[in-house]
């Protein structure tokens, strides 16, 4: 079995944990809709979509968001609402930084946006130890769309089994797993760090 060489992982419920139900209720307290209309209309609404493939810059996603709610506040308050939902997953991060001892190269790849990844970079000192970043709004593409994967492999310089993909959303996983890419579908920190070690990328205990 060939044996990978680069590891590549999503942001989000991977890296770490967000919850849209802080940014509602913060939003709603401003505005004329509930949460619970605010965080089904952020889960689901085809605006973010839009926001997250760089077809709505941060300005129009805010007029938007704006115009549905009722949001009283301006561009900085609706920012700082909407992007504060993240909170870190110790483990995955404690693993990524045992891989970078290990001099593996890293990557992230993920479905998101501007707002999140500022808000992220100036609070999650992890974030800066990636050897690059492929972040769905700069290329116009969300996963699992095969455009993206096609971006991380021109990144990494690596195809097929030279690349680990460590993501939680199955559809995202088989994208992967259909390149040829070794693929973690990540729900439990043991299992992924076992199943990283069975790849030879960190030393066995």
């Amino acid at each position: 079995m060939k044996l990978p060489e680069v590891a590549v992982f999503d942001l989000g419920k991977v890296l770490v944990d967000f919850d849209y139900s802080i940014a509602a209720r913060r939003i709603a307290a401003r505005s004329t809709m509930p949460p619970t209309d605010i965080q089904k209309f952020i889960d689901h609404s085809p605006i973010l979509v839009r926001y997250e493939t760089g077809l709505m810059s941060r300005e129009e996603f805010y007029s938007e968001i704006r115009a549905i709610t009722g949001f009283l506040g301006d561009i900085e308050e609706f920012g700082s609402f909407f992007a504060d939902i993240f909170s870190p997953m110790d483990e995955m991060i404690r693993l990524h930084a045992q891989l970078r001892e290990h001099r593996v190269p890293t990557f992230i790849f993920s479905n998101t946006n501007d707002l999140a990844i500022s808000h992220i970079r100036r609070n999650f000192p992890f974030f800066a130890n990636f050897d690059d970043y492929v972040l769905s709004y700069e290329h116009g593409a969300m996963k699992p769309h095969a455009k993206l994967y096609e971006v991380v492999e021109r990144v990494t310089a690596k195809r097929g089994a030279q690349i680990l993909y460590l993501d939680d959303r199955p559809e995202n996983a088989e994208a992967g797993v259909s390149r040829g890419w070794h693929v973690i579908q990540h729900h439990d920190p043991a299992a992924s760090i076992r199943r990283v070690k069975e790849l030879e990328l960190l030393p066995k205990d």
